[in-house]
């Protein structure tokens, strides 16, 4: 059975996502946290802010930004991922806050890391 060309590429870029955070300064707590309904990608800690990250890899000449790929109902479905987590992982009442990694490949392969704070609030 042949892997998932796309799988492979996601992989790759929340390696990269999560070594980037890292060098930041982050605290990588999780990584591909599966709840009932979906699953977050990296969960982070930076200082005392629980972090909710979303990686997204594009090859440029697609054009769009990765991070155009995190719609409206995308948005809502990690704030309830999240709000999940935080009650199973007992943290409630802690700061969080969701941002989005955006990995674009050029042709050669290689990545460029956007890291975008705040991306957006929580959505109920």
């Amino acid at each position: 059975m042949r892997a998932d060309p796309r799988q492979a590429l996601g992989r790759a870029a929340e390696e990269r996502a999560a070594a980037y955070l890292a060098q930041a300064g982050f605290r990588v707590l999780e990584r591909n946290v599966r709840l009932g309904h979906g699953e977050i990608d990296l969960v982070c800690r930076d200082g005392d802010v629980v972090v909710f990250v979303e990686v997204k890899c594009r090859h440029a000449t697609w054009g769009d930004s990765p991070a155009a790929a995190v719609s409206w109902h995308k948005q809502r479905r990690l704030t309830r991922l999240a709000q999940h987590y935080l009650k199973w992982r007992r943290l409630e009442g802690v700061r969080c806050r969701f941002d989005v990694i955006a990995v674009t490949l050029d042709t050669a392969g290689h990545g460029d890391i956007a890291h975008v704070r705040g991306a957006f609030d929580a959505i109920a």
